[in-house]
Protein backbone atom coordinates (compact mmCIF):
# COMPACT_ATOMS: atom_id res chain seq x y z
CA UNK A 1 0.00 0.00 0.00
CA UNK A 2 1.33 3.43 -0.73
CA UNK A 3 2.23 6.41 1.43
CA UNK A 4 3.65 4.09 3.85
CA UNK A 5 7.50 4.41 3.37
CA UNK A 6 9.37 5.16 6.70
CA UNK A 7 11.25 8.51 6.33
CA UNK A 8 14.47 8.22 7.31
CA UNK A 9 17.99 10.05 7.23
CA UNK A 10 18.87 8.22 3.75
CA UNK A 11 14.78 8.44 2.39
CA UNK A 12 13.84 12.10 3.56
CA UNK A 13 10.59 13.38 2.47
CA UNK A 14 10.00 16.75 1.16
CA UNK A 15 7.55 19.66 1.75
CA UNK A 16 7.30 22.54 -1.24
CA UNK A 17 4.96 24.95 -0.01
CA UNK A 18 3.21 27.48 -2.62
CA UNK A 19 2.21 30.56 -1.28
CA UNK A 20 -0.25 33.30 -3.25
CA UNK A 21 2.31 36.74 -3.15
CA UNK A 22 -0.83 38.66 -5.10
CA UNK A 23 -2.09 42.12 -4.49
CA UNK A 24 -5.61 40.81 -2.82
CA UNK A 25 -3.62 38.48 -0.39
CA UNK A 26 -3.88 42.26 1.44
CA UNK A 27 -6.82 42.13 2.47
CA UNK A 28 -8.06 41.62 6.23
CA UNK A 29 -8.91 38.29 7.20
CA UNK A 30 -11.94 37.43 8.88
CA UNK A 31 -11.64 38.75 12.53
CA UNK A 32 -8.32 39.60 12.37
CA UNK A 33 -6.08 42.97 12.87
CA UNK A 34 -3.86 40.70 10.17
CA UNK A 35 -3.45 40.48 6.34
CA UNK A 36 -4.44 37.40 4.60
CA UNK A 37 -0.23 37.72 4.02
CA UNK A 38 0.25 38.27 7.03
CA UNK A 39 -1.30 35.67 8.85
CA UNK A 40 -0.53 32.87 6.35
CA UNK A 41 3.51 34.28 6.64
CA UNK A 42 2.80 33.48 11.04
CA UNK A 43 1.19 29.73 10.05
CA UNK A 44 4.10 28.77 7.91
CA UNK A 45 6.84 30.33 10.02
CA UNK A 46 5.30 28.48 13.06
CA UNK A 47 5.42 25.69 10.92
CA UNK A 48 8.52 25.65 9.70
CA UNK A 49 10.07 25.61 13.33
CA UNK A 50 7.44 22.50 14.11
CA UNK A 51 8.85 20.74 11.71
CA UNK A 52 12.72 21.79 13.20
CA UNK A 53 11.12 20.26 16.75
CA UNK A 54 10.24 17.44 15.39
CA UNK A 55 13.73 16.23 13.23
CA UNK A 56 15.33 18.08 16.86
CA UNK A 57 17.53 14.63 18.84
CA UNK A 58 20.11 14.36 20.88
CA UNK A 59 22.83 14.54 18.63
CA UNK A 60 21.17 17.85 16.42
CA UNK A 61 18.70 18.32 13.94
CA UNK A 62 18.18 15.48 11.46
CA UNK A 63 17.71 15.27 7.84
CA UNK A 64 14.33 13.09 7.41
CA UNK A 65 12.75 16.65 5.71
CA UNK A 66 13.85 18.89 2.91
CA UNK A 67 11.92 21.90 2.34
CA UNK A 68 11.07 24.72 0.51
CA UNK A 69 8.83 27.41 -0.39
CA UNK A 70 7.77 28.95 -3.93
CA UNK A 71 5.80 32.76 -3.47
CA UNK A 72 4.53 33.86 -6.54
CA UNK A 73 2.84 37.12 -7.64
CA UNK A 74 3.82 40.36 -9.28
CA UNK A 75 4.51 38.32 -12.67
CA UNK A 76 6.60 35.36 -11.67
CA UNK A 77 6.83 32.52 -9.21
CA UNK A 78 10.39 32.53 -7.41
CA UNK A 79 11.96 31.32 -4.23
CA UNK A 80 10.24 32.28 -1.40
CA UNK A 81 13.01 31.68 1.18
CA UNK A 82 15.61 34.39 0.99
CA UNK A 83 19.52 35.03 3.19
CA UNK A 84 21.74 31.96 3.73
CA UNK A 85 18.16 30.02 1.86
CA UNK A 86 18.06 31.65 -1.54
CA UNK A 87 20.68 29.80 -3.76
CA UNK A 88 17.94 26.93 -4.29
CA UNK A 89 14.26 25.91 -3.50
CA UNK A 90 14.25 22.59 -1.54
CA UNK A 91 16.82 22.63 1.51
CA UNK A 92 17.39 19.61 4.27
CA UNK A 93 15.53 20.62 7.28
CA UNK A 94 18.91 21.12 8.87
CA UNK A 95 19.97 24.17 6.97
CA UNK A 96 16.01 25.52 7.54
CA UNK A 97 17.17 25.45 11.46
CA UNK A 98 20.31 27.11 10.78
CA UNK A 99 19.33 29.76 8.56
CA UNK A 100 16.07 32.37 9.86
CA UNK A 101 16.16 35.70 8.39
CA UNK A 102 15.65 36.69 12.39
CA UNK A 103 14.41 35.28 15.69
CA UNK A 104 11.71 37.72 17.16
CA UNK A 105 10.62 37.90 20.74
CA UNK A 106 6.51 37.47 20.60
CA UNK A 107 4.26 37.31 23.30
CA UNK A 108 1.79 34.19 24.10
CA UNK A 109 -0.61 33.62 26.49
CA UNK A 110 -0.23 30.48 28.58
CA UNK A 111 -2.26 29.02 31.87
CA UNK A 112 -0.19 30.63 35.04
CA UNK A 113 -1.04 27.24 36.87
CA UNK A 114 -3.68 29.04 39.50
CA UNK A 115 -6.78 29.17 37.13
CA UNK A 116 -5.39 32.65 35.50
CA UNK A 117 -3.83 33.52 32.35
CA UNK A 118 -0.37 35.49 31.88
CA UNK A 119 1.87 36.46 28.77
CA UNK A 120 4.88 34.78 28.40
CA UNK A 121 7.99 36.04 25.58
CA UNK A 122 8.69 33.38 23.14
CA UNK A 123 11.41 33.31 20.62
CA UNK A 124 10.05 33.16 17.45
CA UNK A 125 12.44 32.74 13.84
CA UNK A 126 11.11 34.16 10.47
CA UNK A 127 12.05 32.45 7.44
CA UNK A 128 9.41 33.69 5.13
CA UNK A 129 8.22 37.67 4.93
CA UNK A 130 4.66 38.65 3.81
CA UNK A 131 4.53 39.95 0.49
CA UNK A 132 1.21 41.08 -1.54
CA UNK A 133 1.54 42.55 -5.14
CA UNK A 134 0.42 42.22 -8.66
CA UNK A 135 -1.30 39.35 -10.18
CA UNK A 136 -1.62 35.40 -9.83
CA UNK A 137 0.99 33.96 -11.73
CA UNK A 138 -0.13 30.21 -10.44
CA UNK A 139 0.52 27.85 -13.74
CA UNK A 140 4.43 29.38 -12.92
CA UNK A 141 4.27 28.48 -9.52
CA UNK A 142 3.53 24.82 -10.20
CA UNK A 143 5.62 24.56 -13.28
CA UNK A 144 8.38 25.90 -11.01
CA UNK A 145 7.38 22.94 -8.14
CA UNK A 146 7.08 20.47 -10.90
CA UNK A 147 10.76 20.86 -12.21
CA UNK A 148 11.88 20.83 -8.61
CA UNK A 149 10.26 17.76 -7.72
CA UNK A 150 10.43 15.71 -10.92
CA UNK A 151 14.10 16.29 -10.04
CA UNK A 152 13.75 15.04 -6.55
CA UNK A 153 11.84 11.96 -6.94
CA UNK A 154 13.93 10.43 -9.47
CA UNK A 155 17.21 11.32 -6.87
CA UNK A 156 14.69 9.76 -3.89
CA UNK A 157 12.83 6.79 -5.44
CA UNK A 158 12.24 4.82 -2.32
CA UNK A 159 11.34 7.62 0.18
CA UNK A 160 7.69 8.84 0.73
CA UNK A 161 6.51 10.76 -2.14
CA UNK A 162 6.36 14.98 -1.84
CA UNK A 163 3.73 16.78 -0.60
CA UNK A 164 2.89 20.54 -2.31
CA UNK A 165 0.99 22.38 0.27
CA UNK A 166 -0.73 25.37 -2.17
CA UNK A 167 -2.40 28.51 -0.04
CA UNK A 168 -3.95 30.90 -2.75
CA UNK A 169 -7.28 33.27 -2.64
CA UNK A 170 -7.53 33.90 -6.18
CA UNK A 171 -8.00 32.79 -9.72
CA UNK A 172 -4.57 32.11 -11.71
CA UNK A 173 -3.90 35.01 -14.07
CA UNK A 174 -1.22 33.09 -16.50
CA UNK A 175 -3.49 30.39 -17.18
CA UNK A 176 -5.72 27.27 -16.99
CA UNK A 177 -3.78 25.36 -13.98
CA UNK A 178 -5.42 22.25 -13.85
CA UNK A 179 -3.48 20.38 -16.50
CA UNK A 180 -0.60 21.33 -14.98
CA UNK A 181 -1.58 20.32 -11.82
CA UNK A 182 -2.33 16.92 -13.03
CA UNK A 183 0.79 16.21 -14.48
CA UNK A 184 2.35 17.25 -11.14
CA UNK A 185 0.73 14.73 -9.56
CA UNK A 186 1.74 12.02 -11.91
CA UNK A 187 5.46 12.45 -10.84
CA UNK A 188 6.27 9.90 -8.06
CA UNK A 189 8.28 7.56 -5.92
CA UNK A 190 8.38 3.91 -5.38
CA UNK A 191 6.00 4.20 -2.46
CA UNK A 192 3.37 6.75 -4.35
CA UNK A 193 2.59 10.01 -6.44
CA UNK A 194 3.26 13.66 -5.46
CA UNK A 195 0.16 15.01 -3.16
CA UNK A 196 -1.56 18.49 -3.81
CA UNK A 197 -3.35 20.48 -1.10
CA UNK A 198 -4.58 23.51 -1.82
CA UNK A 199 -5.98 25.68 0.94
CA UNK A 200 -8.46 28.47 -0.49
CA UNK A 201 -8.26 31.34 1.40
CA UNK A 202 -11.21 33.11 -0.34
CA UNK A 203 -13.20 36.32 0.25
CA UNK A 204 -16.38 34.49 -0.95
CA UNK A 205 -18.90 35.52 2.46
CA UNK A 206 -19.65 31.71 3.46
CA UNK A 207 -19.12 28.70 6.09
CA UNK A 208 -15.47 27.03 5.74
CA UNK A 209 -15.76 23.67 3.27
CA UNK A 210 -13.14 21.47 4.68
CA UNK A 211 -11.96 18.34 3.04
CA UNK A 212 -15.01 17.00 0.58
CA UNK A 213 -15.70 14.26 -0.70
CA UNK A 214 -17.30 15.98 -3.83
CA UNK A 215 -17.64 19.40 -5.50
CA UNK A 216 -21.27 19.34 -5.27
CA UNK A 217 -21.23 21.87 -1.95
CA UNK A 218 -18.77 24.31 -3.50
CA UNK A 219 -19.86 27.65 -4.91
CA UNK A 220 -17.97 28.57 -7.97
CA UNK A 221 -16.29 27.01 -10.54
CA UNK A 222 -13.08 28.28 -8.92
CA UNK A 223 -13.41 26.23 -5.74
CA UNK A 224 -14.26 23.03 -8.31
CA UNK A 225 -11.36 23.57 -10.32
CA UNK A 226 -8.92 23.61 -6.96
CA UNK A 227 -10.93 20.25 -5.72
CA UNK A 228 -10.19 18.81 -8.89
CA UNK A 229 -6.17 19.78 -8.57
CA UNK A 230 -6.19 18.45 -4.91
CA UNK A 231 -5.45 14.66 -4.14
CA UNK A 232 -7.42 12.26 -2.42
CA UNK A 233 -6.29 12.35 1.28
CA UNK A 234 -4.07 8.65 1.96
CA UNK A 235 -5.18 6.61 4.46
CA UNK A 236 -2.86 7.90 7.49
CA UNK A 237 -4.03 11.95 6.66
CA UNK A 238 -7.47 10.98 6.99
CA UNK A 239 -7.05 9.49 10.38
CA UNK A 240 -5.34 12.99 11.09
CA UNK A 241 -7.69 14.64 9.83
CA UNK A 242 -10.60 12.94 11.95
CA UNK A 243 -8.41 13.33 14.78
CA UNK A 244 -9.03 17.33 14.31
CA UNK A 245 -12.88 16.68 14.12
CA UNK A 246 -13.16 16.46 10.95
CA UNK A 247 -15.84 14.27 8.74
CA UNK A 248 -13.88 12.69 5.88
CA UNK A 249 -13.91 9.69 4.05
CA UNK A 250 -11.74 7.62 1.91
CA UNK A 251 -13.13 10.16 -1.15
CA UNK A 252 -11.75 13.41 0.71
CA UNK A 253 -9.70 15.90 -1.10
CA UNK A 254 -7.02 17.73 0.40
CA UNK A 255 -9.02 20.68 -0.44
CA UNK A 256 -9.84 23.49 1.96
CA UNK A 257 -12.47 26.13 0.76
CA UNK A 258 -12.89 29.78 2.05
CA UNK A 259 -10.23 28.89 4.77
CA UNK A 260 -10.47 31.37 8.26
CA UNK A 261 -7.62 31.20 11.39
CA UNK A 262 -8.37 27.93 12.53
CA UNK A 263 -8.92 26.01 8.97
CA UNK A 264 -5.41 27.26 8.00
CA UNK A 265 -3.50 26.56 11.09
CA UNK A 266 -5.29 22.86 11.10
CA UNK A 267 -4.38 22.73 7.13
CA UNK A 268 -0.76 23.53 7.79
CA UNK A 269 -0.55 20.65 10.61
CA UNK A 270 -2.42 17.86 8.13
CA UNK A 271 -0.23 18.21 5.45
CA UNK A 272 3.06 18.06 6.99
CA UNK A 273 2.03 14.60 8.95
CA UNK A 274 3.82 12.60 6.38
CA UNK A 275 4.14 8.58 7.53
CA UNK A 276 6.48 7.77 10.86
CA UNK A 277 10.08 9.23 11.23
CA UNK A 278 12.91 6.50 12.09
Amino acid sequence: MAYQAPIQRTDPTAFLFLVDQSGSMTDRMANSDKTKAQFVADVLNRTLMNLVTRCMKADGVRDYFEVGVIGYGDGDARNGLQGSLAGKILHPISSIEAGPLRVEERKRKVDDGAGGIIEQAVKFPVWFEPVANGGTPMCAAITRAAEELAAWCDAHPNSYPPTVLHVTDGESTDGDPESLADTLRQFRTNDGNVLILNLHVSSRPGNPISFPASDSSLPDQYAKLLFRMSSQLPEHLIKVTQEKGHNVSFESRGYVFNAEAGEIVDFFDIGTRASQLR
